[in-house]
């Protein structure tokens, strides 16, 4: 009834720096901050909700630079609506990823509360951190990539960490509101320069990740440079993401999905959710939900399966916040909802068409940030001999369950 599964290795591109916390120093250095930063200077730093690799090194290399030159550095968590859209829930989200005034040596100063630095050119007020905004400068840190939902020369990276993320959940509402009628890299070419004339921005240090989730690229942008290299960046990002091998499939098995892992969960890029996807997926099942998702599930409706274990462990008030806040409600509808593994994976499989369950072309994965190594189904197995940068490392073997009926 279910297929055998073979286990195969992907190979992707192996660009990585071996010490973040000197590459992000050598970035520094560049920018000679100690005849631009005056002794006492206060300067907020960014924060994201990201489970970026090596974030705590960064961050502390980051503030430390800053500190020699006479500065009062302190970090502002800009994470949108995230953290349950409260200042300790966002403080929390941070100390998850090792990010505290401990750590760090400055403080944390988190709130909600946001002031207006204007109007836009779209008419609606331009919001950003009131802690932020009192500061004398302000340094943008964040990954660059593609965004859940929004496509084109500008996603997620510095440009949304100083619009949605500095502009908690207020800007972030609206930004996702207005992204229905406006591409979002339109709007940043208009918002911007906007911004940039009321902001006193320092500089952004944009990160960049292998397939691996491992730092390949820091590079310290300059405010005048921001719109000119975010979109040259995102081209190296997508270069270097982790991708599915495959573009049709039966049923894709997803582990675990969380907060930790994309803004949705699931990375809509690799599970073709998104528009610009050529994906082409029947049906999703979803296994877990991680403990650094603290019950955070958005994106769980993109699913058409998922388990008990899973379901229980949904914090919905956190998750119906991000969504509304998104504009996505769809993200926070809850699958069909099994006691097991093994009782969804049967009805899955037996909701595809006319394609026998043991013949059905199935792919599992731990989840969509760790794509080196995965089980494809014996479907698969031609296509997956020729199949440049891919590798089989086990021969078919069915799938086996606990005595619980889940898999192991």
């Amino acid at each position: 009834m279910f297929p055998k599964m073979l286990r195969v290795r992907q190979t992707f591109p192996a660009r990585k720096i071996e010490n973040a916390a000197s590459a992000t120093a050598n970035e520094l250095a560049g920018l000679r901050l100690d005849s631009r930063v005056r002794t006492g200077d206060t300067v907020a730093v960014t924060a994201g909700s990201r489970g970026i690799s090596e974030i705590t090194a960064i961050i502390r290399t980051v503030v430390d630079a800053l500190k020699s030159t006479g500065a009062r550095p302190f970090i502002v968590p800009a994470m949108g609506s995230h953290g349950g859209a409260t200042a300790q829930g966002q403080v929390d989200v941070l100390a998850r990823y090792g990010i505290t005034e401990t750590s760090m040596g400055v403080p944390i100063r988190s709130s909600m509360e946001v002031v207006n630095v204007g109007s836009g050119p779209y008419g609606f007020p331009l919001y950003i951190d009131k802690f932020a905004a009192e500061a004398d400068h302000i340094v943008l840190i964040n990954r660059v990539k593609t965004h859940t939902r929004f496509s084109g020369s500008i996603e997620s990276g510095l440009v949304k960490m100083l619009l949605v993320g500095l502009g908690k959940q207020k800007a972030a509402s609206i930004y996702h509101r207005a992204v229905l009628e406006h591409p979002f890299d339109e709007m940043a070419h208009k918002i911007v320069p906007v911004l940039l004339k009321k902001l006193p921005l320092l500089f952004g240090l944009a990160i960049i990740e292998n397939a691996r989730c491992e730092v390949a690229e820091i590079e310290a942008v300059p405010p005048e440079k921001l719109l000119e290299r975010e979109p040259e960046l995102l081209k190296t990002a997508v270069e270097l993401m982790a991708k599915l091998p495959f573009d049709r499939i039966d049923l894709l098995v997803v582990d675990e999905m969380g907060k930790d892992i994309s803004g949705t969960c699931m990375d809509t890029s690799v599970i073709g959710k998104k528009d610009t996807s050529t994906v082409k997926i029947k049906r999703i099942l979803v296994r877990d939900l991680t403990d650094k998702s603290d019950g955070n599930a958005c994106g769980i409706g993109f699913a058409d399966f998922t388990t008990k274990r899973l379901v229980n462990k949904i914090n919905f008030k956190d998750t119906y916040i991000n969504c509304i806040t998104g504009l996505r409600p769809e993200g926070a509808k809850v699958p069909i909802t099994y006691s097991n593994d093994k009782e969804a994976l049967e009805h899955a499989l037996n909701t595809l068409g006319l394609v026998e369950p043991e013949n059905a072309r199935v792919i599992r994965i731990r989840n969509t940030k760790d794509l080196e190594e995965l089980s494809v189904s014996e479907a698969y197995r031609e296509e997956a001999s020729g199949h440049q940068g891919l590798k089989i490392v086990s021969t078919p073997e069915m799938m086996r369950f606990s005595p619980e009926g889940n898999l192991m």
